[in-house]
């Protein structure tokens, strides 16, 4: 009887009580539930959940059935659990899994004195039966939204490069879309999937391309993989994001990540981002220079760490209660030279202690970075839960409607230290030259953090006394300053063995030789073409519309 607290939460996630009468009822009765010794604590938790019924019949949800009818099973009063049963699975709808209490792998431990009743089966045949429409729902709904759009994008043999360049650029027929909320399953590995949840604005129209801003969640070494997700995930902490999206019109994509396959550690789901953006790409009518990615705790640490490893699909990043380091490498600060970052911190959190946002202030400073912090005063880790968060929102709404990507920029810095994100817009570093001396100019960038934020046993906030250092770095890595003006490159090596050029005519006149000079040295003069099966290729990899790359200068250093 005494379950695990968390089953409630995975079964009827982020369900908010609406009367604060009721909900003081509700809530007593379950602590009285999870306390009870024997069938005296459980008789007064069903009481006051029926007294709560009776009180606050249009407030009733479905938790409270759920509660009452695992309590009336355990004192054996059978025929109040299946009454409660039955209205439980009544206000089930496309939107609710009120079913999965009668089908879950709990089930016969939580209703163990109903199993030999001659109404178990009959219950149990009506869960599972809305358990069967409410998946072909969700697999007929997910077929319906990735249809049309850049799947029917083909090229003819005949098709030149600068043909093919054209249209991809002008593409624009997507389809109309019969809902504005989707839960889509995304495959993970052969075995594993997981699931993304998209919300469209209202009135969403197939010509009009639109911003996409993602939410990454926190917690992720709690958290486990589900194969969809409900409009709950809009609700609770994400209110806000939900209430602003819609005023301007911002598709939000809430993407569900584990203890293994994450956005932050260890690496084996860093690459989950990327790849659901290029799905989601292919289905609706994203502005590829329009998208952000935001978080919370966990996720705003992925949200830095796609900042500072895999940029490049990306407009901006914004991230509430940071830690701002990567945890599988190197953290490399002077990526954010061709990005931003939107930081919301606060003075009573134990994730990242407010002098070492300071500190890191301070080197943001120095590097003329694009580099934001909002500290509020008074407030935990958990600041978005709390209705006085609201305010910030609307900033970082007016942040993302004033910034555009842009893939072409004269110049760029990027540093790694594993090629796998050697990529930074049209700078491509492909192998390193760790052994090699470093240039004067690369060097790793760090602070001590002195004073850490903890609870104590009696849920006090006390400060602990430390000396770390704010990033590690396990890896010697690469670095590449790069610019380029009236077909001529310009670039500056640290540890980099060998590099690519990307090319867009949008950067140069492709009528006119490029020339590329490398450490002060000229490494090539020669016209570059439009190259159809790079073309392609690289365009399928990323399903870009806008970053559109025709060819690419190899170098060797």
């Amino acid at each position: 009887m005494k379950r695990n607290l968390f089953l409630l939460l995975i079964l009827f996630p982020s369900v908010r009580l609406k009367a604060q009468s009721y909900k003081k009822l509700t809530d007593s009765a379950l602590h009285i539930m999870w306390d009870a010794k024997d069938t005296v604590g459980y008789r007064k938790a069903l009481n006051l959940y029926e007294k709560a019924f009776l009180l606050y019949p249009k407030d009733v949800n479905e938790i409270g059935f759920y509660k009452a009818a695992v309590l009336s099973g355990e004192l054996k009063e059978n025929d109040k659990a299946f009454n409660f049963l039955n209205k439980l699975l009544a206000v089930n709808t496309s939107k609710n899994t009120t079913w999965n209490s009668l089908t879950s792998e709990y089930t016969k431990e939580e209703y163990a004195n109903l199993l030999t009743d001659k109404r178990w089966p009959v219950i149990v045949g009506k869960a599972q039966k809305l358990k069967n429409d409410f998946f072909k729902n969700l697999s007929d709904k997910q077929r319906e939204f990735q249809e049309g759009g850049l799947h029917n994008i083909s090229f003819k043999k005949t098709e030149d490069g600068k043909s093919i360049y054209k249209k991809i650029k002008n593409f624009n027929a997507f389809t109309s879309k019969v809902d504005s909320k989707y839960s889509i399953k995304f495959k993970v590995t052969d075995s594993l999937n997981t699931s993304y949840f998209v919300s469209l604005p209202k009135g969403y129209n197939p010509k009009k391309s639109y911003t996409l801003l993602f939410f990454l969640h926190g917690a992720v070494q709690y958290n486990n993989f589900t194969d969809f997700q409900t409009e709950d995930v809009m609700g609770g902490w994400n209110r806000f994001y939900t209430k602003y999206a819609a005023l301007d019109n911002v598709i939000m994509v809430y993407p569900n990540g584990s203890k293994k396959y994450n956005w932050m550690n260890p690496d084996d789901g860093f690459f989950m981002i990327p790849a659901i953006l290029k799905e989601i790409k292919q289905s609706i009518n994203i502005d590829d220079d329009k998208i952000f990615i935001t978080g919370h705790s966990n996720g705003a640490t992925g949200s830095f760490s796609y900042l500072m490893k895999q940029q490049s699909p990306f407009a901006g990043f914004y991230g509430f209660n940071t830690q701002p380091k990567v945890r599988n490498g190197g953290t490399f600060l002077r990526n954010i030279a061709n990005r931003s970052y939107f930081n919301v911190s606060t003075d009573e959190d134990y994730y990242y202690p407010p002098n070492a946002n300071d500190s890191l202030n301070v080197i943001m400073t120095d590097l003329i970075a694009d580099y934001q912090d909002h500290r509020y005063i008074g407030w935990p880790h958990w600041f978005p839960q709390f209705d006085e968060s609201e305010p910030v929102y609307p900033m970082i709404f007016r942040d993302i409607s004033g910034r555009k990507r842009n893939s072409f920029q004269p110049t760029i810095y990027w540093e790694c230290d594993d090629v796998k994100y050697g990529k930074a817009d049209w700078v491509q570093i492909n192998q390193l030259d760790t052994p090699g001396k470093s240039a004067p100019w690369k060097t790793d960038l760090n602070f001590n953090i002195s004073k850490l934020l903890a609870y104590d046993t009696n849920k006090n906030l006390i400060t602990k006394d430390t000396l770390l250092k704010a990033f590690s770095f396990p890896r010697k890595s690469g670095a590449v300053k790069a610019s380029f003006s009236n077909n001529e490159f310009h670039l500056e090596t640290s540890n980099v063995k060998s590099l690519s050029i990307l090319i867009s005519p949008e950067m140069v006149d492709v009528n006119k030789p490029v020339t590329v000079f490398v450490d002060g040295v000229k490494k090539l003069e020669e016209k570059v073409k439009y190259n159809r099966d790079f073309l392609i290729k690289n365009f399928k990899e990323t399903m870009d519309r806008k970053a559109i790359w025709i060819n690419k200068i190899n170098i060797t250093l």
